[in-house]
């Protein structure tokens, strides 16, 4: 059937990034790629999402994101506004109180609403 894409979102993704080198850390042994908080890529299709655009870089190594660095509360809230959810409705306990996720400083991908 055709256009499922249109109304269905595509998201891979992981919860951090690997280190460019396959060196050691630290002095040891241990080979390998290790967990990466500076750069992580996250590929979306479908689903309200913009064809054919990359929003960031990294640095010549891939190691650190460079250019238009997005916090991952900013892909909660884009997310949740491609599902059709009002993240202003959301909310999660934390700290003794019910937050929401544009209160703790997420905002929304708008380079990727198609």
């Amino acid at each position: 059937q055709r256009g499922m894409l249109e109304d269905t979102l595509v998201v891979w993704c992981g919860e951090f990034g690997r280190t460019p080198d396959n060196g050691r850390r630290g002095g040891g042994e241990r080979l390998g790629r290790d967990h990466n908080k500076n750069a992580m890529p996250i590929f979306l299709a479908g689903g309200g999402v913009n064809k054919g655009h990359t929003i960031g870089a990294t640095d010549e190594i891939g190691e650190t994101a460079s250019e238009v660095v997005h916090p991952i509360r900013d892909f909660h809230i884009t997310l949740l506004r491609l599902l059709g959810l009002d993240d202003n409705k959301l909310t999660y306990f934390h700290g003794g109180r019910f937050k929401q996720l544009s209160q703790t400083g997420g905002e929304l991908i708008k380079e990727l609403i198609g």
